[in-house]
């Protein structure tokens, strides 16, 4: 094992890969956020799509493809996540009153209702990560991948690609 600043002890990487560490790390974090919010009977992603909605609730209904974007998700994606929310009566899907070719999404009462409770837990279980991995060190990393989501550096293919696949 690795020494580390937190206070918990780094494990060597099985490879230098950052994908598979982005994606054995995400999985992770989802699993206990999962596990967290399992009483209120939905899933890490759920309560995200629920606060992207309630962040934007001030502004009115945001549409979808505001909210796919800012959940850095395709249409597709978001349209199967937003289901179950609409069938438990979370959330509501609309046509846009202002152009009938949008749909828009908005939180119900029931979904501000179960939002609140979430949010209490959502705290505690934020902070024992940073608890775990240190204040300073759990910010960076929330930068740090905040900085990767929304690069525009990785919307295309890297220099060099050309002809390696035949």
């Amino acid at each position: 094992m690795i020494a580390s600043k937190s206070k918990i002890p780094v494990i060597p990487p099985r490879s230098s890969c950052t994908c598979g560490s982005l994606r054995r790390a995400s999985r992770r974090i989802s699993q206990y956020y999962d596990t967290v919010l399992a009483p209120l009977g939905i899933k890490s992603t759920q309560y995200s799509i629920l606060s992207e909605v309630a962040r934007s609730g001030p502004q009115g209904p945001v549409t979808m493809c505001v909210l796919a974007a800012a959940m850095v998700m395709d249409r597709s994606t978001l349209g199967h996540n937003l289901r179950p929310l609409a069938r438990d009566k979370l959330l509501a899907l609309r046509l846009s009153p202002t152009d009938r070719r949008k749909r828009c999404v908005e939180l119900t009462a029931k979904g501000v209702s179960l939002l609140r409770r979430a949010r209490r837990m959502w705290r505690v279980a934020e902070n024992r990560i940073e608890n775990t991995f240190g204040r300073e060190a759990t910010a960076e990393l929330r930068a740090a991948l905040l900085n990767i989501a929304f690069s525009r550096e990785l919307d295309s293919q890297p220099a060099g690609m050309t002809g390696l696949v035949d």
